[in-house]
């Protein structure tokens, strides 16, 4: 059996970054396919390809650079994954969620999550950007949580509850940011469900997966959010429609990973602004009254 991260090798990597930077990040984000542009907004950079970190994989997927990059956005100190992990590349969900466990130790406190999704909600279209209120981890179905196996209460508690797993304030910030902006579309707001993957959803999947109450499928995602929630960070995501699921069987058309990245190129930039202008509306860190 693959052998689990244990809490020192998650201080060896957070001691290794906190050594070869000097910027000491509030907020991290983790971006989808074809998202990982947003790293290019940010100011006073310094990047680490992911085969530099100790304990870091690797990120096999087109779309996803396979960097960290450190800097502020907005005046806020960042660090972005460009390009994340997937249990579809063969990784284990320990492995899938290790960067999330990094950042807390390195004093993080809000995890902005993005995705790449297909639109099952009838009212999307390509290039909506639907606020992630809820998930529905079906993995976790099956016995697939990033919580599995002894627990560590210096990250947390046994049994973290994901009721309030998307923060409520920070998405009413959000949609008082999307309104000041005037954006014609509507930001729409939803249940993000997550599969395995690699392969897209059938036509039944599809309808079902509406059934649940899901607006949005993906393949990521919801491992991260477990997980920060569990240390306790705050959270929330967006994903970016980038094609509409196929649900009957007279469409002549599929889903591909080109059209995804594709649709992500052309509406990217407007999430890309979204996430820097909310960067405003994330509290201070708790303990900054404390620094001298």
């Amino acid at each position: 059996m693959e052998k689990r991260f244990t809490y020192d090798d998650y201080q060896q990597t957070s001691k290794w970054l906190l050594c070869q930077t000097k910027h000491r990040p509030q907020v991290a984000i983790i971006c989808g396919s074809g998202l990982g542009n947003l790293a290019n907004k940010l100011t006073e950079t310094q990047s680490f390809d992911y085969s530099e970190i100790p304990n870091f994989p690797q990120s096999t997927v087109p779309g996803h650079a396979g960097r960290l990059v450190f800097g502020f956005l907005n005046g806020k100190a960042c660090v972005v994954m460009q390009g994340r992990f997937h249990m579809y590349e063969g990784y284990s969900i320990w492995k899938v969620t290790f960067p999330v466990r990094v950042f807390y130790l390195m004093g993080v406190d809000t995890l902005v999550v993005t995705n790449a999704a297909g639109g099952l909600n009838p009212e999307f279209e390509v290039g909506d950007i639907m606020l992630i209120r809820d998930h529905i981890n079906l993995p976790g179905f099956s016995g697939v949580n990033p919580l599995m196996g002894p627990n560590d209460e210096r990250f947390g508690l046994r049994f973290p509850a994901m009721s309030d797993a998307y923060d409520r304030d920070m998405r009413q910030r959000a949609h008082s940011a999307w309104k000041q902006m005037g954006e014609q579309r509507e930001l729409k707001e939803g249940t993000y469900v997550m599969l395995a993957g690699p392969s897209f959803e059938t036509v039944a999947e599809c309808g079902l997966l509406q059934k649940l109450g899901a607006d949005a499928v993906g393949m990521s995602t919801v491992p991260e959010v477990i997980v920060a929630r569990h240390c306790g960070l705050r959270v929330f995501g967006f994903s970016l429609i980038t094609n509409k699921v196929v649900l009957d069987y007279e469409t002549k058309g599929k889903a591909n990973h080109e059209e995804v990245l594709e649709a992500g190129r052309q509406a990217a930039e407007k999430l890309e602004q979204f996430v820097s202008v909310l960067m405003a509306s994330i509290p201070p860190p708790a303990k900054a009254c404390e620094l001298e």
